[in-house]
């Protein structure tokens, strides 16, 4: 295959290089200096000229290396240059290719757009304050005509010896030198006019990928007026993407694009591994959440702001120049993490994982806490029952989200008699301005927090909790509302075969016995708890609050209209039914066909509607069982046993 030659005057020409390298095609590149050939990539595909050529010397070059087609990436500003390449080009008869840098056709009120740097030059000649040119030193001799300029003018050039050199030759030198290779970052020419107090800054129109955008937006915060000398002439060509495509088609270059999601620790630059640096530092772009984005200022990459799966894919699939592709997540991606869904939309690419330090391993450390007996839960931007942990585990560990998350949480746990439980709650963690809080519930409900945060609760007094249900009649609140009796309770539960995560209807809850059973049993779930008299209701929520069943929601009204806008269910109760037994059963079913059933059933009624819902609906698993249960009674020195009215459970379960 012949080779491709590339004039690499731009960020876009070493970036094209490196991926024909790396698509395995012979090419050579010219740059104008050794500066420029230290930026390039290594490997056994490339050849390098490394100074500037004269027409002659670039129709010798295109014959001697067999070159098959030229790309010329130079500066949009090197108009000379490019008319040299395409004169070679036609006398030799080698293809040409322009590949344009694009543009930023919004012009802004906060700039001077002038047409050349000798207009820029006269226009400077009339103002006050410290200026910045950052338009490089080929033309750096034309503003040595204003008036004091080896103190108000600031020079920003490549930090090459032959530059240095002809710069002190012009007058600048010292503070008013600054010798670096770009772009920069807004935070670093934010900086920089600071620094210098400037008043003005000389810019050339450079596009996205010369840092222009950067550069206008650290001006406009640091209110420095900016000229701009517009681009000497419009070019036909084509964009950096557009070439990538032509010439991924041409010489049929597969992908071989390589995506590492990164944990990136809590945020601080110093928080990340060793391994993490390195794969930004070598990343061709860095995606991620803005927060996460910010933190990666440094490595002066191209970004893109999302977290989304779809967006991610989307923009790796429509970028081929990017190769080594960095997604930063939070904390250590196996800890709440988007990682999961990540990796299996990208399941097509090869894919490296690198895990960060996580929020509850940061914060043990800083409270001097060993973390191996944590409970670990999530209520940022979900919810799970964060007083069910923590009235059954000594320590539990949450990230928090949303307003008044903290004020929230501290009202909770007294409202459930956890007020003497010990918090940590850790804010801005590994940042300058990080901050973490110990106190009770009481003494961090009216405190003001920065939001998403991270809390630490301790229960020294916590019991072992009963796995089992078997909670004494006695123990519940009750009024004069029927109540579903501990024995045919326990029994009925069992035959529900709950999961800690089921989703439950209690249908006819009563005094919520039952429901709050099955909330301290499926800990992770949620128990709707449906009931129609006001009565009963106020019963429910004095007996959830006794029991901290958190994750007990009572839902007022009559089924089977009271279900219609809950959840899918896996598990429903049924221990009243007010003769709608057939529609509760055809609901439960279309909402989930497979969903577990149980009926609680006294009066012969009851028994052979059930029974006729189970022979003509779609259900499985059908066994009825008859319970009579007798419990003792003293008498005098006697024990009498007093027979309580039989009761029918009806099990089943959808097709």
């Amino acid at each position: 295959m012949n080779k491709i030659l590339i004039f690499a005057g731009t960020v876009e020409g070493r970036r094209l290089a490196e991926y024909l390298v790396r698509a395995g095609i012979m090419v050579h590149v010219c740059v104008a200096t050794d500066y420029g050939e230290k930026l390039l990539p290594k490997g056994d595909g490339i050849t390098i000229t490394s100074k500037r050529l004269t027409t002659e010397e670039m129709r010798t070059l295109f014959v001697q290396q067999d070159i098959s087609l030229i790309i010329d990436a130079t500066h949009p500003y090197a108009v000379l240059v490019s008319q040299n390449i395409k004169q070679a080009c036609m006398e030799t008869g080698k293809e040409y290719m322009r590949m344009l840098r694009g543009s930023i056709p919004e012009k802004t009120e906060q700039c001077t757009y002038l047409d050349s740097v000798e207009e820029a030059v006269q226009f400077l000649k009339d103002t006050e304050g410290n200026v910045l040119l950052t338009t490089g030193s080929k033309e750096l001799a034309k503003f040595t005509e204003i008036p004091e300029y080896s103190k108000r003018l600031f020079a920003r050039v490549l930090s090459t010896p032959t530059v240095v050199n002809e710069c002190q030759k012009l007058g600048f030198e010292g503070r008013n030198l600054i010798c670096m290779q770009g772009p920069f970052s807004e935070e670093l020419n934010y900086a920089m006019f600071k620094q210098i107090d400037a008043k003005y800054m000389v810019t050339k129109e450079s596009g996205n990928a010369g840092g222009f955008v950067e550069k206008i937006n650290a001006a406009g915060r640091a209110g420095v007026k900016t000229i701009v000398i517009g681009r000497p002439c419009q070019e036909e060509g084509v964009t950096f993407e557009e070439c990538l495509r032509i010439l991924g088609e041409r010489f049929h270059i597969k992908s071989r694009k390589k995506i590492t999601l990164l944990g990136i620790g809590m945020g601080s630059i110093d928080n990340m591994t060793i391994e993490g640096r390195k794969a930004c530092e070598h990343a061709d772009v860095i995606i991620g959440a803005k927060r996460m984005l910010e933190s990666l200022t440094q490595f002066h990459k191209p970004v893109f702001d999302s977290y989304r799966p779809e967006e991610i894919n989307e923009f790796i699939d429509s970028h081929a120049e990017y190769w080594n592709i960095v997604v930063a997540l939070s904390g250590d991606i196996g800890f709440y993490s988007g990682a999961t869904k990540l990796i299996n939309a990208l399941e097509t690419y090869e894919l490296e994982v690198l895990p960060g330090i996580s929020s509850v391993v940061y914060l043990c450390s800083k409270i001097k806490m060993a973390w191996q007996d944590v409970k670990f839960i999530s209520n940022h931007g979900r919810y799970e029952n964060l007083i069910g942990a923590v009235k059954t585990n000594q320590k539990v560990f949450s990230l928090l989200g949303g307003q008044d998350c903290v004020g929230s949480l501290c009202q909770k746990l007294i409202y459930y008699g956890l007020k003497d439980v010990v918090v940590y709650l850790g804010e801005q963690l590994s940042y300058a301005d990080e901050k973490i809080t110990k106190g009770s519930p009481s003494q961090l409900m009216n405190l003001s927090f920065t939001e998403p945060c991270v809390i630490l609760i301790e229960n020294t007094e916590v019991r072992n909790s009963v796995i089992s249900h078997g909670i004494s009649d006695d123990s519940f609140i009750r009024g004069k509302v029927p109540m579903t009796k501990e024995e045919i309770r326990s029994i009925s539960i069992s035959k529900l075969r709950l999961n800690k995560d089921a989703i439950i209807y209690d249908i006819g809850a009563g005094t919520g016995s039952v429901s709050v059973e099955m909330a301290l049993q499926a800990i992770d779930g949620t128990v709707y708890a449906i009931e129609k008299k006001s009565e009963a209701i106020a019963l429910i929520e004095e007996n959830k609050k006794k029991f901290g069943a958190d994750n007990l929601l009572v839902i007022e009204g009559i089924a089977p209209e009271a279900m219609e806008q809950l959840p899918e269910p896996t598990h429903a109760f049924i221990g009243g039914s007010s003769g709608n037994l057939k529609d509760i059963m055809m609901l439960l079913l279309y909402k989930n066909p497979k969903v577990r059933i149980v009926i609680n059933a006294i009066t012969l009624e009851t028994i052979s509607e059930a029974l006729h819902c189970v022979k003509n609906l779609e259900i499985t698993e059908v066994e009825v069982v008859q319970i009579s249960i007798s419990k003792s009674q003293t008498i005098g020195d006697y024990h009498m046993m007093m027979g309580q009215n039989p009761v029918y459970i009806i099990s089943c379960t959808g097709k």
